[in-house]
């Protein structure tokens, strides 16, 4: 049974920091892509950053540099470092997985990419 908890979720003032994480449990976590999306208010599902098993990493276009995405092949865990943070990244973070390697850019264009989902995480910023 796969499933995925994300932690660390919160509310902060505009330029302050939060980091999320996701536990992995049910499946081997080093046969996946790892994803962040998020969806705000009256918004749609969006992609933040993804990392394949072998580190390739890719950010949505808002990031700007402001985010860092990690994985800990050795203890399951998905990171989301997250600065400078402004009013517009307020939303529900979700960890995401599926079983293949990461496609880049066009695999955070759509959720539906993605087959397994966490609950989320709050991220209010003000």
């Amino acid at each position: 049974h796969v499933q995925l908890v994300e932690s660390g979720g919160g509310s902060v003032q505009a330029g302050g920091s939060l980091r999320l994480s996701c536990e992995v449990s049910g499946y081997r976590f080093d046969s996946y892509c790892m994803g962040w999306f998020r969806q705000g208010p009256g918004r749609e599902r969006e992609g933040v950053a993804q990392i394949g098993s072998d580190g390739t990493i890719t950010y949505g276009d808002f990031v700007k540099g402001r985010f860092t995405i990690s994985r800990h092949n050795a203890n399951n865990t998905l990171t989301l470092q997250m600065d400078n943070l402004t009013p517009e990244d307020t939303g529900m973070y979700y960890c995401t997985a599926v079983r293949r390697s990461c496609a880049g850019t066009q695999d955070l264009a759509s959720s539906k990419n993605f087959n397994y989902w966490g609950q989320g995480t709050q991220v209010t910023v003000s």
